[in-house]
């Protein structure tokens, strides 16, 4: 969510902070600012909304500082606000902070009976003050936050710059990624490698419970007991051009458009060339031993999870427990001795999955991480690493991420089922030529944007939509909805068809737009019967189906979109485009910001 920067420069390093500021915008934000040092003092320049604010009100001061930190703020404590942006200072100090102080009430009213005044409604402000506390005793910077860490409970990653200390930053992490990254006399530090791209291809990542003290020349990493410790240098191969929109409207847009090309280097990254069959890392215990399998993801990863259930359950037979990530640990539920647990989160940073994976872990799971990101937190606590191999995602709305996760969630099937001895090698290798027609596939459908925008229209004035599927295309209905709230702000739900009559279908009336996901296998018939449910109900329907799917229905829904005709294991792969292509469309001729809607944050590192 939360972006932070930090950088120790030979020059000015505002238009630095601002460059990587605008890189971490895709992460979601309400507000912006920097700090830096100016002949040793703080200066401290905010503003709410987006980072053109900023840049507006920094024309007239163009700060000079060589040392400084900056913050995009997803609002948790405190509304959107100038007051309540980051940086939060002192004369003493400044900070910027993702993540959440559980305890911040009470560190605030204990600061308060010393003396201290604060100014904003945030929690991150008690991290600023308290560390001044210490330092008002006499403490060094490093001695007075190595000592406010050990105070504060919840998770978080934070920067600090402190008056008169020009060739100082220190920052610390818990449960809230945070890289430094390398330079020649010079010094970096970012939520992320995305963020520092430009900078350096030099990264470090701190670990759990680290913090470090940077200067120009070198850093310094001390665990969470203070002791001096090494973590590995790593070359980025991110680049600037990597996050660019090339030509198109939104980077979503853009990323739509590369699902083709990523599905094409998933299959190449979980196949065996020479047989045409699936191919994955060595697992420590062997398919045929795995007597359950627990999914555990948030949102879009969540429906992903969905899907593979009903994939992994009919072709590999074995039992699958998808659950919410952040309600998973509450229940405590009991794993079995040698389990499989799989976390699907494409940041590898999701807070809720990470808590839920330690829970797991702690029950003795087998831990498997399917994240896009391979040097995150999720990555390095798993067992087993499945990558995406996404690329770069910036818009909030997940679309490449989400078929990656598919198709590789599609080959670890056929990859259980052919071990478990339950496909035949016959069988696994017609489901997977069956996905090697998906990137063509999906290439036809994005290239049908004249009927979506049609199909946009028809939505755009809609205060409620339904959405509805069976079996895989039930996950896929869940997830169209999810797309069209997030993006147009329409109220959307997801059901399973069969469902309809058991309450949702009260719902229904000549104002409520239906989208039927109803391509023409074996539960065909079925959907089609709750389609004349929703017809007779005067409901306007619109069917997403292949050509065969459509002669039913001819002439009597008033829109409909045709799909290509593949292996009915390939669907929910196809399906999920026009979903994404709906939503995006509905959302453009709405007005509403595509790329970082509103509330909304790329990647959710707070619980």
């Amino acid at each position: 969510m939360c972006g932070i920067i930090g950088i120790i420069g030979k020059s000015p390093v505002t238009p630095h902070l601002l460059e990587c500021l605008k890189r971490l915008e895709y992460r979601g934000y309400d507000s912006a600012g920097i700090a830096t040092l100016e002949s040793g003092l703080i200066q401290r320049h905010r503003s709410e909304g987006k980072i053109h604010n900023l840049q507006e009100r920094l024309k007239t001061i163009n700060p000079q500082g060589h040392v400084g930190i900056g913050h995009t703020r997803w609002a948790t404590h405190g509304v959107p606000s100038e007051r309540n942006a980051h940086p939060h200072a002192t004369e003493k100090v400044a900070v910027v902070h993702n993540g959440i102080i559980e305890n911040f009430a009470e560190l605030r009213f204990m600061l308060e009976q010393k003396g201290h005044v604060f100014t904003s409604d945030t929690d991150t402000e008690v991290i600023a003050h308290l560390v001044t506390d210490y330092l008002d005793h006499g403490l060094t910077p490093q001695e007075a936050t190595s000592k406010a860490l050990k105070q504060f409970h919840g998770a978080f990653a934070l920067a600090l710059i402190f008056q008169g200390h020009d060739d100082l930053i220190l920052c610390a992490r818990r449960g809230s990624p945070l890289a430094i990254g390398l330079g020649e006399s010079e010094m970096f530090l970012g939520s992320d490698a995305l963020a520092l791209a430009p900078l350096t291809q030099k990264i470090c990542y701190l670990e759990e419970g680290d913090w470090a003290e940077l200067s120009r020349e070198t850093f310094t990493i001390y665990t969470a007991e203070d002791l001096p410790v090494e973590r590995p240098i790593k070359e980025t191969f991110l680049t600037g051009a990597m996050i660019g929109k090339g030509n198109h409207k939104h980077f979503m847009l853009k990323e739509m458009l590369e699902q083709p090309t990523v599905m094409g280097d998933v299959l190449r990254a979980y196949s065996n060339p020479s047989t045409l069959a699936p191919s994955f890392p060595e697992f420590p215990v062997a398919a045929k031993d795995i007597k359950a399998l627990r999914i555990i993801a948030c949102g879009t990863s969540y429906y992903a999870g969905l899907t593979a259930q009903y994939w992994i359950e009919k072709y590999a037979r074995v039992p699958v427990t998808v659950s919410i990530a952040s309600e998973f640990r509450y229940g405590k539920p009991p794993l079995p001795q040698g389990g499989m647990a799989l976390f699907i989160s494409q940041s590898g940073e999701t807070a809720d999955t990470l808590a839920a994976l330690q829970y797991a872990k702690d029950q003795g799971q087998m831990i498997v991480g399917m994240v896009n990101v391979p040097e995150s937190s999720i990555a390095r606590l798993s067992d087993v690493v499945l990558e995406t191999h996404a690329g770069p995602e910036i818009g909030v709305a997940s679309t490449k991420a989400f078929t990656a996760q598919l198709m590789v969630l599609a080959c670890f099937a056929i990859y259980l089922g052919g071990h478990r001895n339950i496909l035949s090698e016959e069988e696994s290798k017609k489901l997977f030529q069956s996905l090697m027609e998906v990137p063509e596939a999906m290439a036809h459908i994005l290239s049908e944007e004249n009927t979506v925008i049609k199909i946009a229209h028809a939505l755009s004035e809609a205060r409620d939509v339904i959405y509805m599927g069976r079996g895989t295309s039930f996950a896929i209905a869940l997830e169209g909805a999810l797309k069209l709230k997030e993006l147009s702000y329409i109220h959307a739900e997801g059901y399973a068809a069969g469902e309809m009559k058991h309450g949702p279908i009260a719902l229904i009336d000549e104002k409520v737009p239906v989208i039927v996901l109803a391509p023409s296998d074996e539960l065909y018939g079925k959907t089609a019967s709750n389609v004349e449910e929703v017809i007779a109900r005067k409901a306007p329907v619109i069917l997403i189906t292949d050509l065969e799917g459509q002669k039913a229905f001819e002439g009597r829904v008033p829109l409909s979109l045709s799909m290509p005709t593949l292996h009915p294991f390939c669907l929910p792969l196809l399906y999920a485009i026009p979903m994404q292509m709906i939503a995006y469309h509905t959302a453009n001729l709405k007005g509403t910001d595509v790329d970082q809607p509103r509330n909304l944050a790329k990647s959710v590192t707070v619980e």
